[in-house]
């Protein structure tokens, strides 16, 4: 499916905060990583789908990374809390995947597909001052050929000054 108009927050400006729910009711928000980490969001539209299934394990692969560049992960969709966190304990993902139960989010991050009721496959990397520092939406989104760029987000954080 080839990706329809949507209105991203552009690179620069401040990120939309969010409170969502991850394993176990866990509340997690942006707001908390402030002046402390960089955030990398990864909206993906449904758990236990094939495309889904084969986008966050590579994630899951450069967490380290992330990880060592100050970075937290966390992945996004529109599936409850109990399904996400069953789709992690099953392909063994280590960083939260939060629900947007409500849609606030993904509407917020210009990504909710309203027909469908779920997000649109991509990422957004906000600095620890809450800019969007890069971002990166998928053309195609069932294409497991063109998923959001892990090494691009690694490029944006390796390119901001030593502080």
């Amino acid at each position: 499916m080839p990706a329809p108009v949507l209105d991203t927050p552009a690179v620069g400006q401040m990120a939309p905060d969010f409170r969502l729910r991850g394993a176990g009711g866990l509340s997690y928000a942006l707001s908390e990583h402030r002046g402390e980490k960089h955030v990398l969001l990864v909206f993906y539209p449904l758990a236990f789908s094939g495309t889904c299934s084969h986008q966050l394990p590579l994630v899951q692969e450069a967490l380290p990374r992330f990880e060592a560049a100050d970075t937290v992960v966390y992945g996004v969709s529109t599936d409850s809390h109990h399904s996400n966190t069953a789709f992690a304990e099953k392909l063994g993902l280590t960083f939260p995947l939060l629900s947007d139960w409500m849609r606030v989010t993904t509407r917020d991050y210009g990504v909710l597909l309203p027909e469908a009721g779920y997000a649109w496959r991509s990422s957004f990397l906000i600095g620890k001052d809450g800019r969007v520092l890069w971002k990166d939406v998928s053309e195609d989104m069932g294409d497991k050929s063109k998923l959001p760029s892990i090494e691009g987000a690694l490029a944006a954080l390796q390119a901001l000054p030593a502080r």
